[in-house]
């Protein structure tokens, strides 16, 4: 059975008629607090009930049959063919010489692993992903190698999972070990240096653990080092220092790293030494040579460095070599000698070089203003490798030497793009509250602003993450149609430290949703574009932001495209690993944080009646971290509630899910779907 409902398709100015699938409302209504609440679609909330998956079909056979037909789409598949189909390497791996990287040929659709033996020698194919993973949307992926670039462990991940299993593999004989790691969440997988021994964390939904296991012993039992009865909140990440002599263990609250602690692990002795331990801090360490090097943003939101002697850990010992500046210190690596710090000035790249007792020796040139990642680096070697991007410069691999010289390109993503054509610039506009805010603007060259511009609005705001400039096929691709390209660093990111992401998270989290709306009144305002040609993007953290956006002010925006959303907050925590939000989020279980949370809750805010923008959501059952339900229920309720005058489509992918690893010819597809939405709806 099947509601029918008219559309008015703007941009064709001719009515077409939209059938939704049956939906039936069910309410179960529960109180909280002296409040009662009624969801109407609970049911949605059982993955694998029939009714469920006949919903899912059912909804996907009706977005299909509204984008497939649209004759931009094959334009829009083309162009984001000839901008994802080329060769694309990521930054090696250097151990004892030898090179080892994940590659996807120009010819492939899926990335490989390869080996060189040294600089200039011939490229070996070592893991093919349609052999170790097998399927379509199997993949791999570069984990670890040993000091003696002899072993390498790698995970195989089957779709979008965020599951792993790791395997072994000798890259001189090409044999693989009997050990397995079973499929997990894993965070760090490290190898001795002579691969012998592997110390990984993990985090499986019941909490986080750290374990050492001897492969050289068949049938050896992994051993528990840490995090026994942590909980399903904490997090602990582990790292191996280079020198074989050290395991650094640091556990946190939530994905937003909160009361952080380092824990030191002498491996010779088994002696636990604690860092950190009882602050309300965010914190991690790099241990060298029985030296500690602590980056922390305990009573500097912006972070400092410190050097620690383990053999005197007590606070007072401590050194501080790297001082908290205007600019954001958002990771450090030891470089050949020297510290190697990665900051964020204004929400763009900067990495400058110190030694180790913290004298400034420079600043690396970098190829423009945007984004540093990836950085590969050893205590024992002068070449640093990392990639480097921004909006209209497609990534780059550059390798640096810490004694002296610039950058010499060691790989290169040969996207066709002319990127002088593009023009990228950033401005500032005011929230709701008189903070100040960045936003980056990607367009042609020549662009009229004459209030009538395609606009796509991105954004995240939350975990201290910060959004820098970045280089994407689709932004490319709507920019070169005529469209603005809009990608804002709101509060709740890292992009000025940690006093930015409060003003974002808990009871301060309507900021975040402040400063995007303000964002677009910003554009209407200064004559980019107007309510009818305004589109709103976020995916995760960044689904529950255009959800909000999208139920706060619903007259503001033309289309809206909600990819692995968050939405439903009351009952998020319930879920997964969802119970990792509740110290960015809260939880509805308290009473305070119930009555913000609620506020905001899109699911809980869905007016019916209302005119709502053109809605497109994204998810898959193969999304392990949000759960997949969040998008089936919101897309029943906005489907049952809106005005009949615009879509709200449901994309759903039985195989895909949150993480990264899918096929090329499967991110083209998406990447067209999305396109092809945006072009109909805002009349490109």
């Amino acid at each position: 059975m099947f509601r029918q409902l008219c559309l008015l398709a703007l941009p064709m100015m001719m009515t077409a008629q939209i059938q939704y699938p049956d939906a039936p409302v069910r309410p179960v209504t529960e109180t909280l607090h002296g409040v009662t609440l009624t969801d109407p679609y609970r049911w949605l909330e059982e993955d694998q009930a029939p009714e469920t998956r006949r919903f899912v079909e059912e909804q996907m056979r009706l977005t299909r049959s509204l984008l497939d037909p649209r004759a931009d789409r094959a334009a829009f598949r083309q162009r984001l063919t000839e901008l994802q189909r080329v060769e694309k390497t990521d930054v090696p791996f250097v151990r004892n010489g030898r090179y080892f990287y994940t590659k996807r040929p120009a010819s492939a659709t899926r990335e490989a692993i390869y080996f060189r033996a040294s600089a200039g020698s011939e490229e070996v194919l070592l893991v093919d992903p349609a052999v170790a993973a097998g399927g379509e949307l199997g993949s791999v992926q570069l984990m670890g190698v040993s000091g003696d670039g002899r072993w390498v462990a790698y995970g195989v991940r089957a779709g979008g999972a965020d599951e792993q299993e790791v395997r072994f593999l000798n890259a001189d004989s090409r044999q693989e070990r009997g050990v397995k790691l079973t499929a997990s969440r894993y965070l760090e997988v490290d190898l001795t240096a002579d691969g012998g021994m592997v110390y990984y964390s993990d985090l499986p939904v019941g909490g986080p653990r750290v374990f050492r296991l001897d492969l050289t012993k068949a049938g050896a039992a992994p051993e528990q080092l840490f995090g026994q009865g942590l909980g399903a909140k904490m997090i602990a990440v582990s790292r191996l220092s280079e020198d074989d002599r050290h395991l650094v263990v640091e556990k946190f609250e939530g994905s937003s790293g909160d009361r952080g602690e380092i824990h030191v692990l002498e491996i010779a002795t088994g002696r636990w030494t604690v860092l950190l331990k009882g602050l309300e801090a965010r914190s991690t360490a790099r241990v060298h040579n029985g030296i500690a090097y602590v980056m922390t943003n305990w009573n500097a939101p912006r972070n400092r460095i410190y050097r620690v002697d383990l053999a005197k850990p007590q606070r007072h010992f401590w050194r501080l070599i790297v001082p908290e500046g205007p600019d954001a210190i958002d990771e450090f690596h030891l470089a050949g000698g020297h510290l190697l710090v990665q900051m964020l000035r204004n929400a763009t790249a900067r990495v400058e070089l110190y030694t180790l007792d913290g004298r400034p020796v420079r600043a690396l040139e970098l190829p423009g203003l945007g984004t540093v990642s990836g950085v590969k680096a050893s205590a024992g070697s002068e070449d640093v490798y990392l990639q480097y991007t921004s909006l209209n410069t497609p990534a780059q691999i550059l390798r640096y030497g810490t004694a002296a010289g610039g950058a010499a390109v060691w790989a290169r993503t040969a996207a066709p793009v002319d990127s002088e054509s593009l023009e990228v610039k950033q401005v500032w506009f005011t929230s709701k509250d008189g903070t100040r805010v960045p936003m980056f603007l990607m367009m042609r060259k020549g662009t009229v602003l004459d209030g009538a511009r395609p606009v796509l609005l991105y954004g995240y705001g939350g975990f201290n993450v910060s959004v820098t400039p970045s280089f994407s096929a689709n932004y490319v691709a709507f920019a070169e149609r005529g469209g603005v390209v809009a990608v804002t660093n709101l509060r709740g990111g890292g992009e000025f430290g940690e006093q930015w992401h409060k003003a974002g998270m808990l009871e301060n989290k309507q900021n975040v949703f402040d400063d995007y709306i303000a964002a677009a009144e910003w554009l209407i305002a200064n004559k980019y574009t107007n309510p009818e040609k305004l589109a709103i993007y976020g995916g995760s953290n960044g689904g529950l932001l255009v959800g909000a956006a999208l139920t706060q002010r619903p007259e503001l925006y033309r289309a809206v495209v909600c990819t692995v959303p968050l939405l439903d907050m009351v009952r998020f925590h319930k879920f997964l690993i969802a119970p990792l939000w509740v110290p960015e989020y809260g939880s509805a279980d308290d009473p305070r944080q119930f009555e913000y949370i609620r506020k905001y809750s899109p699911y809980h805010n869905v007016k019916k009646g209302e005119r709502y923008p053109a809605v497109l959501i994204v998810t898959g059952d193969s999304d392990t971290r949000v759960a997949p339900l969040h998008a089936r229920k919101m897309a029943a309720l906005l489907q049952a509630s809106a005005k009949p005058e615009r879509p709200v489509l449901l994309h759903y992918d039985t195989a895909s899910g949150h993480s990264t690893g899918l096929p090329v010819t499967k991110v083209i597809e998406d990447g067209a779907d999305v396109l092809t939405f945006l072009a109909w709806q805002l009349g490109m």
